[in-house]
């Protein structure tokens, strides 16, 4: 019984990969990752800063869509909603970084290579991203679930 509990009651470093013993001495120390500076991963506060962000241009964006009196509007949440992803998706792909990210000094990279991160990567992470959850479950690096599925990370710009 024991062995069949240990796996999920071990915690996160159980999900380590094999010959990755002891302690890490930073987050992102495994993943090639610098412990400061441009690179290296980013606390919650400031993820939180850049969601905030975006999702409040988000909501300007969907109250000129909606048009007159756009606060009684039922279709209000669905359209900020909507802009959200869709300028998450876009942005990502094409800059690596959201308007939020890019004021709050963030980017999105991949941890296998030093290549942009792509839209199946991008459409993926936002796709995750709706659901809330995935971004609240976090691994021994902080990376958010949507972050470790899709191979990406969200380090400092500069």
């Amino acid at each position: 019984m024991a062995r069949m509990t240990g796996s999920w009651l071990s915690g996160p470093s159980a999900a380590l990969p094999q010959g990755q013993g002891g302690e890490q001495k930073y987050p992102g120390e495994w993943l090639g990752l610098p412990e400061h500076g441009p690179g290296a991963l980013v606390s919650s506060g400031k993820r939180v800063l850049a969601l905030v962000i975006d999702w409040f241009s988000s909501i300007a964006i969907a109250m000129a869509l909606v048009g007159d009196n756009p606060l009684e509007s039922p279709l209000l949440s669905a359209y900020t909603l909507l802009v959200w992803c869709g300028v998450g998706i876009v942005t990502v792909t094409l800059f690596s970084f959201t308007p939020g990210q890019f004021i709050a000094g963030l980017q999105v990279v991949r941890v296998d290579g030093p290549v942009r991160v792509g839209l199946i990567r991008a459409l993926g992470r936002q796709i995750l991203l709706v659901f809330i959850a995935p971004a609240l479950v976090t691994d021994i690096d902080g990376r958010g679930l949507h972050d470790r599925a899709t191979g990406t990370a969200l380090v400092r710009s500069r």
